[in-house]
């Protein structure tokens, strides 16, 4: 399977396992709550869809390699203390607790957060002195003397042996206590996951292309040779830095996250063709609609990799506007509610001064602080949510400062302030998304002038459709270019010959 079906199958298992019944206890006892074991090779996203699943069930995630721990540091350090039995007294052996175990007290102490998973990976790489404890943990949840609070599920991860030297395969004792999801890379999940995070454009039009190209590991007579989700990422980051600070892009770089001498080559001259594209085809202007006609000739004349590559550029662009334009009305909403007590106290405290209005901003602010630091520390605080909450933070702060500094005046008259600037917020979203959705009508004209109302529009389609920020503004604020062509194309047809098509690319 997939990443993305074995990030459901967690997360049922997950909702499942913390079920409850009438009288308080969890419907599958600890003993039967089989820990979830995902099998898969290095780098296709294992850690990442653990924190997805914790922020999605809003429960906490405590993460731990199991390679780098000892018996010791696992089921805990031993110390003699003294008891009596039947009227003797011995000196026994006790231990302290695992730092696991400890771990995952920490976070809930710190979060409040009583529910949550804990993750360990690498769980086949444990050390020789520490396998024969791991039978009892995985049945038991029990690190030496200590158990896993009730509430928390195991979830754990390993990579076949073929990947890693340091696996221990496990018996089929051991492996009879565990649910297993055998695990495989797939270029389209992970596309949606890249968009998402605004992994380079560069990458994923390259990867459109070259979707061979997305994850191997092979050995060679240079020894191994790979390519992963997880170098792909990591270039992603370096390369916007690269550009951010004007610093040249070549194989030595790319060489660093991605082990394999054949993509490097491809994917190093693709970059620069890519570079190319960005200065001769006026991307800026063919949104804005004033680009020159030479740009429409010359992308009608080109080779259909090139006029993928001018369309992944131009979609880049306009969905990250779709996805500033969908967070920002989150953000809105976000505020209403904090907006609308505001209001309440106004309207009871009318003839008040305005600053009782400035202690109920602080308050409100040091409310969504601390509900936004549990869920941090909880491991279980998405980047959008993460974004939303400073945005709405920062309007906190600064309207109980101005409200300080300034004359205050009544309640009902601070308050008009307030709304009057939650209003023009309002104003600037507003007019945002106006923009973007010019922007979009003069991308759908600009390919059905350039291309007709063939593959390249159907791609168009097709990546509004797909993409969870393009589908949501779509959604909240209308595109009648979309409604329209989405109409007219029938997808589910063309889309298999499109794709067999772009597969017999070559760069």
């Amino acid at each position: 399977m997939n990443i993305k079906q074995a990030k459901e199958h967690i997360k049922n298992t997950v909702n499942l396992y913390l079920k409850k019944d009438e009288f308080g206890e969890y419907k599958i006892p600890v003993v039967r709550q089989r820990p979830v074991f995902l099998l898969g090779a290095p780098g296709v996203g294992k850690t990442a869809v653990m924190e997805q699943i914790a922020q999605e069930l809003g429960i906490a995630l405590v993460s731990y390699s199991m390679t780098h721990h000892t018996r010791q540091s696992a089921l805990g350090l031993p110390f003699i203390e003294e008891k009596e039995y039947g009227g003797e007294h011995y000196r026994v052996s006790e231990y302290t607790m695992s730092e696991i175990i400890a771990s995952v007290y920490d976070v809930m102490k710190k979060s409040g957060i009583e529910e949550g998973i804990l993750f360990l990976d690498e769980i086949n790489c444990v050390s020789e002195t520490l396998a024969p404890s791991m039978l009892q943990f995985l049945q038991y949840k029990v690190f030496g003397r200590h158990r896993v609070p009730e509430g928390w599920v195991i979830v754990t991860a390993g990579n076949p042996p073929e990947y890693n030297k340091s696996v221990r395969e496990f018996d089929v004792v051991t492996m009879d206590r565990l649910k297993v999801l055998d695990v495989e890379a797939e270029y389209g999940v992970w596309k949606e996951y890249a968009q998402e995070q605004g992994i380079h454009n560069v990458i994923t039009s390259y990867l459109e292309l070259k979707k061979e190209h997305f994850y191997r590991i092979e050995t060679t007579v240079k020894g191994r040779s790979y390519v992963t989700a997880r170098g792909w990422e990591d270039l992603s980051q370096i390369l916007y830095l690269y550009e951010e600070e004007g610093l040249a892009v070549d194989e030595v770089l790319i060489g660093q996250y991605l082990r394999n001498e054949r993509v490097v080559k491809e994917f190093a001259a693709y970059y620069d063709l890519y570079r190319k594209y960005q200065k001769n085809y006026h991307v800026e202007e063919i949104l804005n609609g004033d680009a020159p006609e030479e740009v429409a000739a010359r992308a009608k004349a080109a080779p259909f990799d090139e006029r993928l590559s001018l369309l992944s550029m131009l979609l880049d662009i306009v969905l990250g506007e779709m996805r500033r334009g969908v967070e920002g009305a989150d953000y809105l909403n976000d505020l209403m509610p904090l907006l609308k007590g505001l209001k309440s106290l106004s309207e009871k405290e009318a003839a008040a001064n305005g600053n009782v209005l400035a202690d109920m901003l602080e308050r409100q602010k040091e409310a969504k602080k601390k509900a936004a630091d549990s869920l941090r520390m909880a491991n279980a605080l998405s980047e959008g949510d993460k974004r939303k909450c400073r945005k709405t933070i920062r309007f906190l702060e600064e309207a109980k400062k101005e409200l300080y500094v300034g004359d205050a005046g009544t309640a009902t008259e601070a308050f008009s302030y307030i709304k009057q600037k939650f209003d023009q917020q309002v104003s600037v979203m507003k007019s945002g998304v106006a923009e973007t959705k010019g922007r979009i009508h003069r991308l759908f004209e600009f390919v059905k002038e350039t291309f007709g109302e063939e593959n390249e529009m159907l791609i168009l389609v097709t990546e509004l459709t797909v993409n969870t920020s393009g589908a949501r503004f779509i959604g909240m604020f209308g595109s009648e270019d979309y409604q329209r062509y989405n109409g007219k194309l029938r997808l589910s047809g063309r889309q298999e010959d499109l794709r067999q098509e772009i597969e017999r690319l070559e760069l």
